[in-house]
């Protein structure tokens, strides 16, 4: 196996010290500005990284963010939402020169446990956290450790509600997303064709945005008349097997839904098939909505009205707040931009029975 290239190796090549060599590769004052870009030019020649070991023993930055993901493997490989969030989290941090840590954990507990010893080793500078919880510990948490995070996917908090843990932890900024906004077009655009019973086939149910979705879906239908026996949600773990378990568990029902709004592609897809193999047209007489766009929604036949929302946007929205933070600036809160409806072929008024 090939020998890494050290500070050394880069200072006998270049024909200085050691120390000439660490000077230009930290900008640190000491060289010259001709001696720093050919220390510089030898280091990417000859493949040199800095040793992240090193670094955090001398206090030095890890050079690197974690993103730390507590959900069901299964659930993340046919979803775009993730692929869209990260790739916007990467333009954004390679721009910066800065690294992506990301994993996979079984749960929250572990994700606590990963946090502690990324610190502790100081694999990261900072960490980006998704999938807000109700009662989340992890703001506070993160807010003991010191280590400077961004909560991604919070929702703007009712006039009425207490502050949110991240909220009062100085250490914790936070990327806000309007679930309930979205959910209240949705609700607007079915109501306004003439729909009457909705089901709305939910994700995991301990998350905070899917338990704002359902709230502003009972809110939305009681404004509007309509009871939690015409109205309500029912909640998955966002695959497609369990998406196309609940269409079969609603549509077999003595009064089925006319619509149904799905919290990602996968499941408003699933949920097509199932529509096409009960024999039940859509939209003439079942009508589908999508929560997350995507070339999925756009290929279908009929093609899916989705929500389409800027998620790479969110990701940089997200990563260049770390960033900012890690620079210096006070943790806040910042809002990202409104998602809208986009209407095609798979809603329209109710038809007869089924």
């Amino acid at each position: 196996m090939a020998r890494r290239p050290t500070m050394k190796d880069i200072a006998r090549r270049a024909g200085v010290s050691q120390s000439a060599v660490s000077f230009a590769l930290n900008d640190r004052p000491g060289v010259s500005q001709e001696t720093r870009a050919r220390i510089r030019r030898l280091a990417e020649e000859l493949g040199w990284q800095p040793n992240s070991a090193a670094r955090a023993l001398s206090g030095e930055r890890s050079g690197a963010v974690g993103l730390v993901l507590a959900r069901p493997a299964h659930t993340l490989g046919v979803e775009s939402f993730f692929l869209q969030l990260v790739s916007g989290i990467q333009e954004v941090l390679s721009a910066a020169r800065t690294a992506l840590l990301f994993q996979v954990v079984e749960d929250i507990d572990a994700e606590c446990a990963l946090y502690r010893r990324w610190w502790a080793e100081r694999r990261v500078d900072g960490v980006l956290v998704v999938d807000p919880r109700a009662h989340d510990p992890r703001p506070e948490l993160l807010g003991r450790l010191g280590l400077p995070a961004v909560m991604v996917g919070e929702g703007d908090p009712s006039p009425s509600a207490s502050p949110s843990p991240s909220a009062a932890t100085a250490a914790v900024s936070s990327v806000r997303a309007d679930d309930a906004g979205a959910m209240t077009r949705i609700l607007d655009h079915l109501h306004g064709l003439g729909h009457r019973r909705i089901v709305h086939v939910a994700g995991l149910p301990d998350l905070a945005h899917t338990a704002r979705r359902i709230e502003a879906l009972r809110t939305g239908a009681a404004l509007r008349g309509l009871g939690p026996d015409r109205v309500r949600s029912v909640v998955t773990d966002y695959s497609d097997a369990e998406g196309a378990a609940a269409t079969r568990r609603v549509l077999a029902e003595p009064e089925p839904p006319t619509a149904l709004v799905y919290d990602n592609d996968v499941m408003a897809v699933a949920g097509i098939a199932v529509a096409a193999e009960l024999g039940i047209p859509v939209p003439g007489r079942l009508s589908l909505v999508a929560w997350d766009d995507s070339a999925l929604c756009r290929v279908t036949h009929p093609r899916l009205t989705a929500l389409v929302r800027d998620t790479a946007g969110f990701g940089r929205l997200a990563a260049g707040e770390l960033l900012a933070v890690l620079a210096g600036r006070p943790p806040g809160v910042r809002t990202s931009e409104r998602p809208r409806l986009e209407p095609r072929e798979s809603t329209a008024p109710p038809g007869g029975a089924y």
